[in-house]
């Protein structure tokens, strides 16, 4: 541990695999943002507490057991010359589900806002949220993680990236769930982005690899167009008033 903390190497890897597992962990914390914003507020920040611990825990488990891990990546199934694994069918269902789960909120939002809003939410909406966060926790986590096997060798390294990634997110996450959730038209724009996710998920999976570096900048650059658009919307309010 000693000759870790005194290697300049270590110290790199750590803040080049933290700043990843924050890059990758945005879109957890959208997919959060999007699903809390439909349950009472009490409930909201509790489902997102767990989701986030959820997240930190797989990451971890997934972590302790490397050689179960790697083996997922051993193409077991063969459809027209695309050999995929276990990783790769995970990555495809993930996605799917992510691009399903999307396109069902666009809908809701789109058709049966004044319905959404008449309607309490359901007894059960607590436990479905968090069966949600659970399964989309898992794919993003095992995408993260056999990223971070291929970029640092030690175990330590990678649990500390981790838990500093997930600190991080946990920090950002209620900021950016507040502000999905007073900002209606953010919240489709979030919608949209898990719609790209999915899409690039689902590409993984078929060994058709869409450079992320694209898909963040297309977030990036729609977020700032969205923050001028909420900034001239509050400045026309003061205005009126």
């Amino acid at each position: 541990m000693m000759e870790l903390i005194a290697s300049p190497e270590a110290w790199a890897a750590l803040l080049t695999l933290t700043a990843l597992e924050i890059v990758l962990g945005i879109d957890n914390v959208i997919f959060l943002s999007v699903l809390v914003s439909r349950i009472p507020q009490p409930q909201a920040s509790r489902a997102r507490q767990i989701g986030l611990l959820l997240a930190l825990v797989f990451r971890i488990i997934l972590l302790s057991i490397l050689v179960w891990l790697i083996g997922l990546t051993q193409p077991v199934i063969t459809i027209k010359d695309v050999a995929l694994s276990w990783r790769d069918i995970i990555l495809i269902g993930g996605g799917l589900f992510l691009i399903a789960k999307a396109t069902h909120e666009i809908h809701g939002e789109v058709e049966a806002r004044d319905a959404d809003e008449k309607s309490k939410p359901s007894a059960n909406a607590f436990f479905w949220v968090i069966v949600q966060i659970i399964i989309v926790d898992l794919v993003f986590s095992l995408d993260s993680i056999i990223t971070a096997i291929g970029m640092a060798q030690d175990l330590e390294i990678m649990i500390a990236a981790v838990v500093i990634a997930c600190l991080i997110m946990y920090i950002s996450s209620g900021p950016v769930a507040r502000f999905v959730a007073e900002h209606p038209t953010t919240k489709m724009l979030a919608l949209a982005f898990l719609v790209l996710i999915g899409v690039a998920l689902v590409a993984d999976g078929f060994k058709f690899h869409i450079p992320r570096g694209y898909i963040y900048f297309a977030i990036a650059f729609s977020a700032a167009v969205e923050m001028f658009n909420v900034l001239a919307r509050r400045n026309r309010k003061k205005a009126a008033g």
